[in-house]
């Protein structure tokens, strides 16, 4: 029995996963998710600005990583949306363009805000650093049109708003760079203002040492801090839905350690 246990084919462990995470998919469990505090320190400085301030949403990721950071981005706009900001959307990844427009759309028609005068969609500038360096001496100068062709100079939604010294707080979302480090050191640190950040989830260790020394406020990690900050906005989507398929495969690896342990301690017995 020890022989035949402990030399299962790998195909039946596939097999295992698939209907781990296929159940929960099919019905919900609705499982808990905690708040952390890198997630709550983003949400209470969204909640803390005075209306019409303007926040800076930089979405700097393709679609390979839209399933852990499109759901982050929906969030914080529902977020901003309802505590009635202005949001100013901008990226430094070519194929940022259509991810931001439909984060955008959707979450602006939940909540009946117009573009122009609610949002902009300043669209996509390649050029990473330079292209921050140049926002923060003229938006306007940078990006002479939106998304939709619309002339920058025009739009109710910029009045006021010179460059990024006139924002109140910025969001970035990254998959890679140009990113965070690039919106750090020639955003923040030259104008001023505070940032938080989210990223997948294997690539969030790599900023907790900004999050510890407050050079970030906040962070939002992989798919796990899409959810908190879902359930904190109350508006639950699909980080929420994603985590329970997510937590009850991690439970069964966890199981699978424990198990071929146990059977490498057992076989050790025996002599083998």
């Amino acid at each position: 029995m020890f022989d035949k246990l402990s030399n299962l084919d790998r195909r039946f462990l596939f097999l295992l996963v698939a209907i781990v995470a296929l159940i929960p998919l099919i019905w919900p469990l609705s499982l808990p998710v905690s708040t952390t505090p890198e997630v709550k320190a983003i949400y209470d400085k969204i909640e803390s600005l005075p209306e019409r301030s303007v926040l800076l949403l930089s979405m700097d990721f393709d679609p390979a990583s839209a399933p852990e950071l499109l759901p982050m981005a929906k969030a914080i706009l529902r977020h901003a949306f309802k505590k009635n900001l202005r949001v100013i959307g901008v990226s430094l990844w070519p194929s940022g363009k259509g991810l931001m427009v439909q984060a955008f759309d959707e979450t602006s028609k939940e909540y009946g805000r117009e573009n122009g005068k609610d949002f902009v969609v300043l669209g996509v500038q390649t050029g990473g650093y330079a292209v921050v360096i140049a926002l923060s001496s003229s938006i306007r100068a940078t990006f002479r049109e939106d998304a939709y062709q619309k002339p920058t100079a025009d739009l109710e939604v910029l009045k006021g708003v010179q460059s990024l010294k006139d924002i109140a707080y910025q969001v970035e979302l990254q998959a890679g760079e140009p990113g965070i480090a690039s919106w750090y050191y020639f955003g923040k640190m030259k104008c001023g203002y505070e940032l938080g950040a989210g990223t997948t989830a294997v690539g969030a260790p790599e900023w907790y040492p900004f999050l510890q020394t407050k050079q970030l406020n906040g962070l939002l990690g992989g798919m796990r801090g899409g959810a908190e900050y879902e359930q904190l906005v109350g508006k639950p989507d699909r980080a929420m839905k994603a985590m329970d398929p997510l937590s009850t495969t991690h439970v069964l690896v966890i199981l699978c350690v424990i198990f071929g342990n146990v059977m490498y301690f057992l076989t050790r017995k025996k002599g083998k």
